[in-house]
């Protein structure tokens, strides 16, 4: 009979706050900052194209105008809350990663 590491289930507000730790350590955006980046990218770029009356120059450039700011901001609100809670593996299979392998050669971040 086998064993499964079962973690317990969590919380709403855990799954979309808590940070993620990729194969390496590295810190990796929560859910919430990935669906904020999506949301945020979707509403001013509609906002952006009503602005820009069809010119494609002007709405790329409005985009990145508003984008900017808007996704500075909201990251950094959401990296306030994320701080209250744990980190927690990107996939499951990141706790199957062997840690014996070396890094590779270009790799000079430290996790």
């Amino acid at each position: 009979m086998t064993t499964m590491n079962m973690t317990p289930p969590m919380s709403a507000a855990e799954y979309l706050f808590a940070p993620r730790k990729d194969h390496r350590g590295w810190s990796t955006p929560s859910e919430a900052a990935r669906i904020f980046f999506i949301l945020a990218m979707i509403v001013s770029g509609w906002w952006s194209w009503q602005l820009a009356e069809g010119n494609v120059i002007v709405f790329l450039c409005l985009l990145m105008l508003i984008s900017t700011p808007l996704l500075s901001v909201g990251w950094w609100l959401i990296s306030l809350i994320s701080s209250n809670y744990e980190p927690k593996v990107l996939t499951e299979s990141v706790n199957n990663v062997d840690k014996s392998k070396k890094l590779p050669l270009h790799s000079f971040r430290k996790p």
